[in-house]
């Protein structure tokens, strides 16, 4: 059984209805876990887990929902477009300060042992390759959630050095993608946004750039089995660790990806600015702490997110738009 170490163990996942959450979520079940999801979405994503509706800004919930866990994954996050990050920052800031702290704080009075809190590859600050060693320089990419991600990553350290946490555990991912993505088109990111337009008809698919530009694409199963193993083996004395593909993928090679198996026309806009050049994480030092690896291909990884988002496309609708439910 992949992952037996959990088998009866008592696990809470926050925003386990999420990208990422559902397939730590399916991973758990599988090994045999106890597993309650808190979250503010409207959906089953697993019918052998608890689905408990929980706000976790909320800090008395928090305390409740992290009592008696062998493990607590702390992967509720919001996503969003550059555009809506630019737009509404507060709606990024202030949520995430709160449940970060609150999460963390409370499974620490409740006497959690083991914790893995997903950050991302946003509190990073711009770079051609990202690497642990150079992860708190300079300003954050994403400015508003970038520094709520860094300052939970600082709480966690602050437990380490006064606790002992030594089995808190950071993660930062970077672009990842797959089944039970944000496809809603006012926010989401560069994958579920083509293939909502795809899905729409629109003929051509216009891509803004020359498609030089370079990502590193992350299946969101292979990200969850690098959180459950550094779950079960812990990051040390190392603040965090990357988990990507450490391939970087050009935006022509993910259209051309896209069209080898869904048919549809597109072109790209060379009038409109491709983007930062360059953007891949080196993921050596998680393979070799957790012995993190990523094996899906893009195209397999792109197909498997295609065939749910066709059976799946207004999932979106039922989970917590932070864009439309924060603005007063």
């Amino acid at each position: 059984m992949l992952f037996s170490e959990f088998n009866q163990k008592n696990v809470l996942v926050t925003g386990g209805t999420g990208l990422i959450g559902r397939q730590v979520v399916s991973l758990l079940c599988d090994a045999g876990a106890k597993v309650t999801i808190a979250s503010l979405d409207r959906v089953i994503v697993d019918e052998r887990a608890e689905h408990v509706y929980c706000d976790l800004t909320d800090f008395q919930q928090c305390l409740q929902q992290t009592q008696e866990r062998d493990y607590v994954l702390h992967l509720a996050g919001i996503k969003g477009s550059i555009d809506v990050t630019k737009k509404y920052p507060s709606n990024f800031l202030v949520p995430f300060l709160m449940f970060n702290t609150n999460v963390l704080e409370a499974s620490r009075r409740n006497g959690v042992q083991n914790l893995v809190y997903t950050s991302s590859i946003g509190a990073y600050s711009s770079a051609e390759v990202f690497k642990e060693s150079e992860g708190n320089q300079g300003e954050p990419m994403d400015m508003y959630p970038g520094h709520a991600k860094r300052m939970a990553e600082l709480q966690i350290q602050a437990y380490k050095e006064q606790y002992g946490l030594m089995n808190y555990s950071v993660v930062r991912p970077c672009n990842v993608y797959g089944p039970g993505d944000n496809f809603d088109p006012e926010n989401a990111m560069v994958i579920p946004t083509l293939m909502h337009r795809i899905a729409n008809g629109e003929d051509p698919v216009v891509v803004w750039g020359d498609g030089s530009a370079v990502r590193d694409f992350a299946y969101s199963r292979d990200v969850a089995v690098g959180i459950l193993q550094t779950a079960l083996k812990g990051t040390g004395e190392h603040p965090f660790i990357n988990l990507g593909s450490g391939i970087g993928y050009t935006i022509k090679e993910l259209v051309e990806t896209l069209a080898s198996f869904i048919d549809f026309n597109y072109q790209f806009d060379t009038s409109k600015p491709s983007g930062f050049p360059k953007r891949v994480m080196d993921v050596s030092l998680a393979k070799e702490l957790v012995g993190y690896e990523h094996t899906t291909t893009l195209k397999e990884g792109l197909q498997e997110t295609w065939e749910w988002f066709q059976q799946n496309r207004d999932e979106y609708k039922n989970k917590k738009n932070y864009f439309v439910d924060g603005v007063n």
